[in-house]
Formats: C-alpha cells, structure tokens, sequence
C-alpha cells in the first residue's frame, strides 16, 4: 500500500474502550462508523486503539492522544455501574474535579425510577469541571467534551446520534475526504511497480490495494482516497488503464 504524500490536514484518534470489546463477547462497529462520518467533515481517522477498562490505561492513552491528534473520540465507559470509570479517568487525565452538570441531571431525571436506580443513573451527570455536553437526540443522557477530547456511548445507536450532532461546528475539517474503487482479478505482485508509479504522480491522493479472495478466483480492489475530485478521476481512469493493458476484465468501479 502506497503511502499518502505529507500533507496539513485536520487529523483524528478513536478510543475504544472496554473489556468487552477486547474480550470479543461485543463486536466493535463505532469505528466504521465514526471514520465515514469524519470523511464528510473533512477530518481524517488516522489512529484507532482498543484499550481495557483500566484507570492509568485509559489516562495515559488519552493524554497522549490529545496531545498528538487534532480530535479524540472515546467510545464506552459513560455507563451507570462501578466499572463505568471514563469520565473519572478524563478528570484525571485533565487534572480537574468531577461536578454533577445540572443540564445532565435534568435529562436524567425525566425518567422516573426508584431513588436507588437513579443514584446509580446520575453518574452519567458527572462531568470534569470545564466539560461541555454531547447532546443525545435519543433523548437518554449526554456524553461530553472536554478540550478536544470527545467522550460518547459504546452502545452503537447512542453513539451514532451523539455523531450526529459533531457537524454544527465542534468539529471542524477541512474538505471532505472522497474515495474511488477498481476491482480486477489480479495479483498485487503484478502491479505493485505500476501502482507505485500512479502514486508517484498524485501524492496528493492515497492509492491502497487490497486483496480479495473469491469462489471464482483472487484479485484486488485498488481505492483511491482524496479531497481532489479531478485528481481521483484522472487516477481512476489511470488505474482502469492499468488494468486492461494485462489483458484482464475491470470487475467494478466505484
């Protein structure tokens, strides 16, 4: 896979956090999601860690992150029982207190239960001194931000809503990222040397191959990602070029 040619660009790092994501009984779907959805607003997903529910994992991790990414986006741990430990771990990684944020209470306490239920459930209030709230538009408690630090719900149709408010300026990219596929039945070794020369020519565009395998055969799906419209055509067309000289049927184009 080619490498993308240095560019400035507005760059992001998703934490996923819990054990049971690492333990395997939950299978992570966020990061696809988060990843196309950064695409449109112009920010790139470069890095993704999986980490345990661990205290000083978690703050080291997301102190490390903060520094070295533009955004930082948690998933997991917002949760209302003792191992629910991210907004204590962002406090501390932040070097701040926990306060109980009274917008968070108030949609907390719209749903009625019992006084020992909602002791439990006015943890996912507590937010670091400094924090701003996610909105949830499922209308259950919010997730928070702090500095660029953007902490949400594992639960996949929270989080997913939570993303959904990322697009009213908190979040701000550069052009969205578009992307192009060529897929053939061929191997990567015979246009590893020509791929590297159509990298050559638009660094500004990432060209990544990747393997498939099928009943009817192997091959590869070329994609091409880019914010320069007119640069992934003429690429793409390249590739399309590339292909035919071999003697070999484009299967599909994206």
């Amino acid at each position: 896979m080619s490498q993308l040619a240095q560019e400035k660009i507005v760059s992001a790092c998703m934490i996923i956090i819990g054990n049971e994501i690492l333990s395997g009984r939950t299978q992570d779907v966020n990061l696809a999601f988060l990843s196309k959805e950064l695409n449109e607003l112009g920010v790139r997903l470069l890095e993704a860690r999986i980490i345990p529910d661990v205290e000083d994992v978690i703050v080291d991790t997301v102190n490390e992150c903060r520094q070295k990414f533009d955004y930082v986006f948690t998933t997991g741990g917002i949760g209302p029982t003792h191992d629910d430990i991210t907004a204590d771990c962002i406090a501390k990684a932040f070097a701040v207190e926990l306060f109980i944020h009274p917008e968070a209470e108030k949609i907390i306490r719209r749903r009625e239960v019992p006084e020992d239920i909602m002791r439990s459930r006015l943890r996912m209030a507590r937010l670091p001194v400094g924090g701003e709230l996610i909105q949830n538009p499922t209308g259950g408690p919010p997730g928070f931000k702090m500095g660029n630090v953007f902490v949400m719900a594992g639960v996949p149709m929270v989080m997913q809503a939570m993303v959904s408010t990322l697009a009213d300026g908190q979040v701000k990219g550069g052009d969205p990222v578009r992307s192009r596929s060529v897929a053939a039945y061929l191997s990567e070794g015979e246009i590893a040397e020509a791929l590297g020369e159509i990298q050559d020519r638009y660094p500004q565009v990432e060209l990544g191959s990747y393997p498939f395998y099928r009943k009817d055969g192997y091959g590869v799906n070329l994609v091409m990602s880019g914010t320069d419209e007119g640069e992934l055509e003429t690429m793409k067309q390249e590739v399309c070029s590339l292909v035919v000289s071999f003697d070999v049927e484009v299967i599909s184009v994206d």
